[in-house]
């Protein structure tokens, strides 16, 4: 995922107010076992079969992401360890997962007022994901489905997840170090089966989505 660049606009009154707004993000995980949500803003949350968690998320937040952690195990401190998309041993993340983890990515009001938002497999997979708007008009969302886990190529599987080939290789070729990379094959194992996700770093046209500023979100496990 590129970096989102911010602006700064002379806004309108009215404008103003609408922005600073927290958008909120509820969280569902519809899957038949135990999630651990990670939020970077936000922190961890258990999630049991059919449990929920709403995120309200300051106006302006970017490089902000959202996760599925799995097989987790914590002690009464909130500390311990998740097989996929650990965060430094916390219940609580304050840092980023470690891959193979499906990531929800967004930066709210940025240039012109709008929201950016994507599923990434560039930390490759571990549970079925959907990131959707669910007010302001805006409707265009994001679902990858597919039985990746199952079908992970031999030289990119890891307990409980599908590595991206970046994770596993650490080349230019898959991590796009110099700012110059294409598609791979491996890249595309991701792509055929999750179409409008990032499936290497430049990904960029076919898979960053907007809304307006304001708009609030679903981010579904196992949708």
């Amino acid at each position: 995922m590129t970096t989102f660049t911010s602006f700064t606009f002379l806004l309108l009154p009215f404008v103003v107010f609408h922005v600073a707004n927290a958008a909120i993000f509820d969280i569902r995980n519809n899957c038949p076992y135990t999630v651990w949500a990670g939020a970077v803003p936000g922190g961890g949350r258990q999630l049991n079969p059919g449990q929920s968690w709403s995120l309200n998320v300051p106006a302006g937040t970017k490089g902000a992401r959202i996760w599925p952690r799995t097989k987790c195990n914590f002690d009464g401190s909130g500390r311990g360890r998740c097989e996929t998309g650990d965060c430094n041993g916390r219940l609580q993340c304050q840092n980023y997962g470690m891959p193979p983890n499906t990531l929800a990515e967004y930066a709210l009001n940025q240039f012109n007022n709008l929201d950016f938002f994507d599923i990434s497999l560039v930390d490759g997979f571990n549970v079925p994901m959907e990131f959707s708007p669910t007010s302001g008009g805006c409707t265009r969302g994001i679902v990858c489905r597919a039985d990746i886990n199952g079908q992970c190529p031999n030289q990119l599987r890891a307990p409980g997840g599908c590595n991206n080939p970046c994770t596993v290789f650490k080349t230019d070729q898959y991590c796009c170090n110099s700012g110059s990379c294409g598609p791979t094959s491996f890249s595309k194992f991701f792509k055929d089966r999750c179409r409008d996700a990032y499936s290497y770093p430049k990904d960029d046209a076919t898979s960053t989505f907007t809304c307006p500023g304001g708009t609030n979100y679903k981010v579904v496990f196992c949708p």
